[in-house]
């Protein structure tokens, strides 16, 4: 039995296209129509979940993410600004703060889901370090300017694209930018889901219809740029973040690998499982029949067929590209003394990228997608 030891706060963190607490007309990204957030509440948790831009970059989305847990007004910084053309400092993204006293005598767990992880990765890095503007001269953020260590105690990811997801690559190929999103608009709805996109003074017009605007971002030189979530969730840029954002020696990793492929015996070909949700089934396919993508200098293999109908699953155990190499990752077992600066992972048959929040799959799935976090938060109270 796991005895608690702390009951630090809960920091949720949505992936790409995710949505925050007042978005979607009340539905949940954390359990759908019924609340995950609640019932960790009820089990007397402290939750925060955090509306960071859907199709930000991880830089962005953890500043972001900074700044409504701590408070005060969100600041890119000066030479990330330049470089990508951005607000520094957006006068509509200034926060009260959920958690104000967050340091590193009280620090937080972080759950995240999909490109999330990728995000409470960058957020403990930029928490590590000091950013330089000149020679002579720190960044003027507590977040950018100052080395704030021991604030985060635990990263837990869901179907994250450690190193990065093929279906980036697909849905640029075969599937027009525009029609992706028109789709997403029709799975989401068009009259409560905010872009976010301030920072780059690209606002939503008045009267502008949701199409109209995707339209206007795709058409956007922001698409073109690597301080985009495209860029981040490709193989290239997956890489890219995996050369800085190792593993902290003071931080417990874990990380749920999800799949909703099986492997057919007679072709050996990944299929879908036949419960998986339309919405993903399409995707799973696609993505189980597509390799040859370049990665370090040689093509994917067989081996990224497997996957969740959006992240391929051998890219959701932990970073393994990279300049400076792969974090130390190991399965979990319930019998191991957990360290911090390495990866544990728990595999997840038969569960698909939205079902594992509560979405879509059937009532006994949702009721299992449930039940793994809720004994993952006991777990994250024992440290």
């Amino acid at each position: 039995m796991l005895l608690a030891q702390n009951n630090y706060p809960i920091v949720l963190i949505h992936g790409f296209m995710g949505w925050g607490p007042n978005e979607m007309g009340g539905y949940s990204y954390w359990g759908g129509d019924s609340s995950l957030i609640k019932e960790l509440e009820r089990n007397g948790s402290k939750v925060i979940e955090v509306s960071v831009g859907p199709i930000s970059s991880n830089w962005d989305r953890a500043v972001e993410s900074y700044y409504q847990i701590k408070g005060g007004q969100v600041d890119y910084g000066l030479s990330h600004s330049q470089k990508n053309r951005i607000i520094q400092k957006p006068k509509n993204k200034k926060y009260d703060g959920f958690y104000p006293q967050w340091d590193n005598e009280h620090p937080i767990h972080i759950i995240s889901h999909s490109m999330g992880g990728q995000t409470a990765r960058m957020l403990a890095y930029l928490l590590s370090q000091e950013f330089l503007i000149s020679e002579e001269r720190y960044e003027q953020s507590q977040l950018l300017g100052e080395t704030n260590l021991g604030w985060i105690k635990s990263i837990t990811s869901i179907a994250t694209p450690h190193d990065g997801t093929t279906l980036t690559y697909i849905i640029t190929n075969t599937i027009p930018f525009v029609q992706y999103f028109a789709g997403i608009a029709g799975i989401l709805g068009n009259n409560y889901f905010n872009f976010d996109l301030q920072h780059f003074g690209f606002n939503r017009e008045k009267n502008e219809s949701w199409i109209s605007y995707v339209t206007r971002i795709s058409q956007s030189s922001i698409i073109n740029t690597n301080n985009f979530s495209t860029y981040d969730l490709s193989l290239d840029g997956a890489m890219e973040l995996n050369g800085y954002l190792q593993a902290s020696p003071e931080i417990y990793y874990f990380s749920f690998v999800t799949s909703t492929t099986f492997r057919d015996e007679k072709t050996g070909l990944q299929l879908p499982i036949d419960d998986t949700p339309l919405l993903n089934k399409a995707r799973a396919k696609l993505i189980a029949t597509r390799s040859g993508y370049w990665l370090d200098g040689e093509q994917t293999d067989t081996l990224w067929y497997e996957n969740d109908g959006v992240v391929n699953t051998v890219s959701m155990y932990g970073p393994t590209t990279g300049a400076n190499g792969s974090d130390p990752i190991i399965e979990y077992d319930s019998n191991d003394l957990l360290i911090t600066g390495q990866w544990y992972w728990r595999k997840i048959e038969d569960m698909d990228h939205w079902s594992v929040l509560g979405h879509f799959g059937s009532n006994t799935k949702k009721w299992r997608a449930r039940k793994i976090v809720l004994d993952h938060v006991k777990l994250l109270k024992s440290l």
